[in-house]
């Protein structure tokens, strides 16, 4: 057990290190475009925050949380989505005294959630998401939403479909929860012992059921009972989806898993070899801050895992190809010259070169064969001879061409 990680958790080798570097770039890039800038929480956060933000009848706070009580004897919660913190952040930093919207996003954002491992899903995962707060138009859904689809499509993701859906604001939706409560009460004992629990609580939720969805096929919409304003949301939504050219399909059973959800909540699915995967979901949550302590304010966001992105990209054939680890190798031949050859490679990372320089005493012929495997596309070679003269000899490994070069220009030949 103490060289196995903890099940439900994997580790980010070295090899693959560029393609989580690639992802975070992308994010980075694309949200700084829109004017977007990063935050960073705690990793764990009280554990009240997530009852109340979350919702205490979801199954992340019911089931899946790691809460555990600290010396202090205070409940505390490995954070299991990054939404609530960033709320938290808000209204502590009083970030809504500035200029709103504020828009934000976060990076391999660590999250934990004790589920079942399977392919794509983790018990420790990490999240790119956005959040904005104090926008209430639904422009700023469709710039998120624009935003993911980018992202996605930056990191190889393709082949992606945007479904959408409203599940309204507490006023419409305290009349249709009755609505729903009617048409669900007969079915009650053919239902999963987790939905009758939701039955009283939060009814909305049943729809979100995996095993009873076949039996709920006819209940009825939420968008058959917004309210006016909900209504209007929606339909100006879907018009500047279509302004910016993203085709969508409104799918009345999403319903997100967390209890903040209001109005606009979406999914992003990308078609795979091993069928239809969700690579990206999000939506309003506009009485999360309230709800939290703050003032009144609107919010909306996604998240995206990094780990399912990376399996989707293999499922697809779209790894990024990573980087040589070595532009330049400097071989060396004895003590003078590996004093010599260190510094060379010191002069040349200077200068924006990636060199190495070998480390453990190899032989001439094994130092180039080294230099071959870790994809070094030149080679210097300082021996006995080429110090004495002040010159090294430079080999291009993809022709193998060799010159010989003054010792003080060798750098500023290969920064050009």
């Amino acid at each position: 057990m103490l060289t196995q990680a903890p099940k439900g958790t994997v580790d980010m080798l070295p090899k693959d290190a560029h393609r989580w570097q690639s992802i975070q770039e992308n994010m980075r890039r694309i949200c700084a475009l829109a004017g977007y800038r990063e935050i960073r929480t705690p990793i764990f956060e009280h554990t009240e925050l997530f009852q109340r933000g979350v919702g205490d009848t979801t199954d992340v706070v019911q089931k899946e949380m790691y809460t555990f009580n600290d010396k202090g004897n205070r409940s505390i919660t490995l954070k299991p989505e990054g939404t609530s913190g960033a709320a938290r952040a808000l209204i502590e930093a009083h970030l809504y005294a500035e200029t709103l919207p504020v828009k934000m996003y976060y990076s391999e954002c660590p999250c934990f959630r004790y589920e079942k491992p399977q392919a794509g899903r983790l018990r420790q995962f990490h999240q790119n998401g956005v959040e904005v707060f104090g926008a209430k138009d639904a422009s700023i859904d469709a710039e998120i939403i624009d935003l993911a689809m980018k992202i996605l499509a930056a990191n190889g993701i393709g082949d992606l479909s945007l479904n959408i859906n409203s599940i309204g604001c507490p006023t419409c939706r305290k009349a249709y929860h009755e609505k729903l409560k009617a048409y669900l009460e007969p079915k009650l004992g053919c239902l999963c012992k987790t939905c009758q629990e939701r039955f009283e609580r939060n009814p909305l939720r049943i729809l979100d059921c995996k095993e009873d969805s076949d039996k709920l096929s006819d209940a009825p919409a939420m968008l058959d009972n917004l309210c006016p304003e909900c209504a209007e949301h929606f339909e100006k939504l879907k018009k500047y989806l279509t302004a910016l050219g993203l085709n969508y399909k409104v799918d009345p059973r999403i319903v997100r898993g967390l209890d903040y959800y209001t109005k606009t909540v979406f999914e992003i699915i990308t078609e795979t070899p091993g069928g239809n995967l969700t690579v990206c979901g999000g939506g309003r949550y506009d009485g999360l801050v309230q709800e939290l302590g703050g003032p009144e304010l609107s919010g909306v966001g996604f998240g995206m895992g990094i780990e399912r992105m990376i399996m989707v990209q293999d499922l697809r054939g779209v790894a990024p190809v990573a980087p040589p680890l070595c532009d330049v190798f400097v071989v060396t031949m004895g003590d003078d010259a590996r004093v010599e050859g260190l510094k060379l490679a010191d002069e040349l990372r200077s200068a924006g070169i990636r060199a190495d320089i070998d480390h453990a005493a190899r032989s001439m012929k094994a130092q180039f064969k080294f230099a071959n495997k870790i994809g070094a596309k030149k080679v210097i070679v300082i021996a006995g001879d080429e110090l004495e003269k002040g010159v090294v000899k430079l080999r291009d490994m993809e022709n193998s061409t060799e010159e010989e070069i003054t010792r003080g220009e060798i750098v500023s030949k290969l920064a050009k």
